[in-house]
């Protein structure tokens, strides 16, 4: 075999065991431990869902995509939350280009905002973000978003939207 095709065996071999690693769908969601950015208490998961399903969405402050989703997000927070549902956060992949907790307070909308969290998106194997998962009241991730080749912006982040409330609305007939 030569080189260029043992180099691309192993490619597809790392790819597919990447993607095989993933917490999908069907999947009972890991648990994890968290501090929280407001006041720096401990967060546990799933805990802090009190047999509710959450919204989980891992971000940073550079993305361009998690800021398009994020009124989205409060707006689910609003339309859901009196039914129990919480919006989990998760700032991952920060790179210091921002101020997380001035961020998250800039949102102005109730959610449980977890800092420094690379290693809970190391354990959902989010490579890229916003990570968006919605899991049921028994821990169960009912919804993983796919990847899209559209831009960041509103038309992204309403079909984002949309799929989260359909996933929501499903839960709650």
């Amino acid at each position: 075999m030569t080189k260029i095709k043992a180099l691309v065996v192993f490619c597809a071999t790392v790819l597919l065991a990447t993607a095989a690693l993933a917490v999908d769908k069907g999947d009972v969601a890991p648990s994890w431990t968290g501090i929280e950015l407001a006041d720096g208490k401990e967060v546990r998961f799933p805990e802090v869902m009190g047999g509710k399903p959450a919204v989980l969405v891992f971000w940073a402050t550079w993305c361009p995509y998690c800021k398009a989703f994020m009124p989205f997000a409060e707006g689910i927070e609003d339309d859901y939350g009196d039914r129990g549902v919480q919006i989990v956060t998760f700032n991952a992949k920060e790179r210091g280009a921002g101020d997380p907790k001035a961020y998250v307070e800039s949102l102005g909308f109730p959610m449980v905002a977890i800092a420094e969290a690379d290693a809970i998106a190391e354990t959902y194997a989010i490579k890229f973000i916003p990570g968006l998962l919605v899991v049921d009241g028994d821990g169960v991730v009912v919804y993983r978003r796919g990847w899209t080749d559209l831009p960041a912006g509103a038309e992204v982040a309403a079909q984002w939207d949309s799929e989260v409330r359909g996933v929501l609305d499903q839960l709650f007939e």
